[in-house]
């Protein structure tokens, strides 16, 4: 017959005889109390209380780390992606902006609150009127580059192409002294 290992424990003596019936009654009593939660004292509610404080502490710094590190990397890509536009702006103003010329003809242009200017060709003054050509901002100087790669420019960045300035179509004052007198066409301003 098989002895219970509470009756072996007793038997080798690794327990008394009153360990044993406390063991006995032990089990008993926590059936009883499972279904049960006791009440928990106040120590025990301050220190639940002061735990859950600090998980929600470091819950809520992860979130601002997680935050922080989304914003970093995206002024990152940003900067990347203003170099990238730079570093094509740049190109198609090298690859496409006509000769620099030397000489006493100059065309006067407005670049903000600034006027600006910088020597050209007769031919290519009448092209700079006409539309057909452009200037460009790069990298501090000013270059000349037809319309079509002015307009691929503006894609990449607008502040870069300088703005024409087109006369406006306006009716002349009735009143004007000057209305009868004619602008020559060669008055280069």
């Amino acid at each position: 017959m098989s002895m219970s290992l509470r009756d072996q424990l007793l038997q080798a003596g690794l327990i008394s005889k009153k360990q044993a019936e406390q063991a006995a009654k032990q089990p008993h009593h926590q059936r009883q109390d499972r279904g049960q939660k006791k009440p928990l004292s106040a120590a025990d509610q301050q220190r639940q209380a002061a735990q859950q404080a600090a998980r929600q502490a470091a819950d809520k710094a992860r979130a601002e780390k997680i935050a922080q590190d989304q914003a970093r990397s995206r002024q990152q890509q940003e900067k990347a992606e203003r170099k990238a536009r730079h570093a094509q702006i740049k190109q198609l103003v090298e690859q496409n902006r006509l000769p620099k010329v030397e000489g006493d003809d100059l065309y006067n242009f407005v670049d903000g609150t600034k006027i600006r200017r910088i020597p050209v060709a007769p031919e290519t003054r009448l092209k700079l009127g006409n539309g057909q050509l452009r200037l460009v901002r790069c990298e501090g100087r000013y270059e000349v580059v037809p319309a079509g790669i002015a307009e691929r420019i503006a894609e990449r960045d607008e502040r870069a192409v300088i703005p024409r300035v087109v006369a406006a179509e306006t009716k002349p004052d009735e009143n004007d002294p000057y209305k009868d007198y004619v602008v020559p066409d060669d008055l280069i301003w």
